[in-house]
């Protein structure tokens, strides 16, 4: 994600007022491309009195300049940074913005609309609380919409408002607006959403995102405003009371001080209470804790900390440090659902790297199970997932991973693979069930050897021509034995080896030679 700096001391300050004099709503603006996303950030922004004088007289020229239609203010601008999205009228890379009320502070990302953007969208919706799903009342409800919002439900987002923008272009007709609404709800049984509110507007002329009008008399509800101000999203994370840390860093400035540091996950921690470090199990006592603002006695979830032990045990980076009693799931396999961000189709079988917090194992795309039809919800049988597509995988680790499912804890839930070869991360998935373990080394590798079995004897899509090919040349074989005055029996016996035994032996040598290969890079790479 990208983040401006003076971004990151606002949100530093953000989160200490928290605390004391408001709260903090993290949003997103979704929906599908020209629904107009950034022209609402941009009129909140406007008519909330967030933009300075100087951004003011900025924002108005740069109107000027885009040639806003009967110079009117494109409040898009006031979003929109980069000189390809003002140029183009649209948004690609995801954008940061921090306002306060008298009641709250908010946090905005707005998403890009275009397919080939999913990837920043979703990445945007992984740190909101809240999902604010635009819909041109022109063009109700579209495919990308149908995608944006199950990515939204996917990444644990609860509460969302449904905004039917540009009603100004359907001269405000309640009737669109109520077909609209009976068009969206119908997808609802499918998405785990808890609290979904409809609210018609315009943001281009400002018409029920702060202020109110009399254009639309039938509608009595908030403006979005209103809303925002007072909502108290529900929370799909539930991260419990034990304590776990992911080590991101180990802090060792001299001889003396070795320093582990972390975000904490979930719970909290104090002086004094005993820990695990995950995988190896070895347990230890905190001996001090610090933060940024020095030395304490107590932390907790969300705290940016640094903990020394009194016992020297072996901890490093992609470590957990939890509970004494925690029971979290030390995981050799994990059932997934990704969102494949790559141009490049998902191969099964093929080795990945898989990050998750501050891990980072190698992975086998073990099985897909099912691709999700974005049009319908429904699951159906597939071999592969194109770009922006959704589906249930079998993930097999190739390393011992501290993990639980997304639901019980965002950080240890969420993960990105990438290609080993180009370094391109090609996915972001949710955990969705753990297994301790796959059996053992032999078992690991087994499905990779009936893979290639079924690979050597059908093909790959292929199936048909791969086997009259071994009918063909084993019959040549055969012909060419009994030419030479091999007995039929001993021609035959030649036919069924090449076509049974020689697939066989060749893979076992193929996958036991790889398995070594990968291996000796592991040991390596150490």
């Amino acid at each position: 994600m990208s983040a401006v700096p003076d971004l990151l001391s606002q949100i530093n300050s953000v989160s200490q007022a928290e605390h004391h004099d408001g709260s903090l709503l993290r949003f997103i603006t979704c929906g599908s491309v020209d629904d107009g996303k950034s022209t609402l950030i941009g009129r909140l922004l406007h008519d909330t009195g967030s933009i300075f004088e100087d951004q003011m007289e900025t924002f108005q020229h740069e109107s000027k300049k885009f040639n806003a239609a009967d110079n009117a203010l494109n409040f898009a601008l006031l979003v929109d940074g980069l000189s390809a999205e003002r140029e183009q009228g649209i948004t690609i890379d995801v954008a940061y913005r921090y306002f306060s009320s008298k009641r709250r502070f908010f946090i905005i990302a707005d998403t890009p609309g275009h397919e080939q953007y999913t990837r920043n969208m979703a990445t945007g919706a992984s740190q909101a609380d809240l999902a604010i799903i635009l819909i041109d009342a022109r063009k109700g409800v579209l495919p990308q919409t149908r995608r944006h919002s199950f990515i939204t439900s996917m990444v644990g987002i609860r509460s969302v408002v449904v905004a039917v923008n540009k009603m100004d272009l359907i001269h405000f007709d309640q009737s669109v607006f109520d077909r609209i609404i009976r068009e969206y709800k119908s997808l609802l049984p499918q998405l785990d959403f808890r609290e979904t509110i409809f609210i018609p507007l315009s943001a281009q002329l400002g018409i029920n995102v702060v202020n109110r009008s009399n254009r639309m008399p039938w509608y009595n509800g908030p403006t979005l405003f209103e809303y925002l101000e007072t909502a108290r999203p529900i929370d799909s994370e539930h991260t419990g009371e034990l304590f776990r840390m992911p080590v991101q860093w180990i802090n060792r400035p001299n001889s003396d001080f070795r320093g582990f540091c972390g975000v904490i996950a979930s719970g909290s921690l104090s002086i004094g209470d005993v820990i695990r470090s995950l995988p190896s199990g070895a347990t230890s006592r905190v001996r001090k804790i610090y933060n940024p603002a020095g030395e304490t006695d107590r932390v907790s979830a969300g705290e940016v900390v640094v903990l020394t032990l009194e016992d020297e045990i072996d901890i490093s980076r992609g470590n957990v440090l939890v509970s004494e009693d925690d029971a979290i799931t030390i995981s050799r396999a994990i059932r997934s659902q990704i969102l494949w961000m790559s141009t490049h189709p998902m191969v099964a079988e093929k080795r990945y790297l898989l990050k998750l917090a501050t891990s980072l194992i190698p992975v086998t795309i073990n099985q897909l199970e099912e691709k999700i039809d974005i049009h319908s919800y429904y699951t159906e049988k597939a071999q592969t997932l194109g770009p922006n597509e959704i589906g249930h995988v079998l993930l097999n680790l190739e390393q011992p991973l501290v993990t639980t499912s997304y639901r019980e804890n965002r950080t240890l839930g969420a993960f990105i693979l990438i290609d080993l070869t180009s370094n391109e991360t090609v996915a972001l998935g949710i955990v969705r069930d753990t297994f301790p373990n796959i059996g053992t080394e032999s078992e690991r590798i087994r499905p990779a050897i009936f893979a290639r079995l079924k690979k050597a004897w059908l093909g790959k899509n292929k199936k048909g021509k791969c086997v009259l090919f071994r009918l063909a040349y084993g019959a040549m074989l055969t012909a060419f034995a009994l030419i030479f005055g091999v007995s039929f029996v001993g021609a035959w016996c030649i036919f069924i080896f090449y076509f049974t035994c020689h697939p066989l032996l060749e893979t076992l040598f193929v996958a036991r030679r790889e398995h070594g290969q990968r291996f000796l890079e592991d040991r390596s790479g150490m």
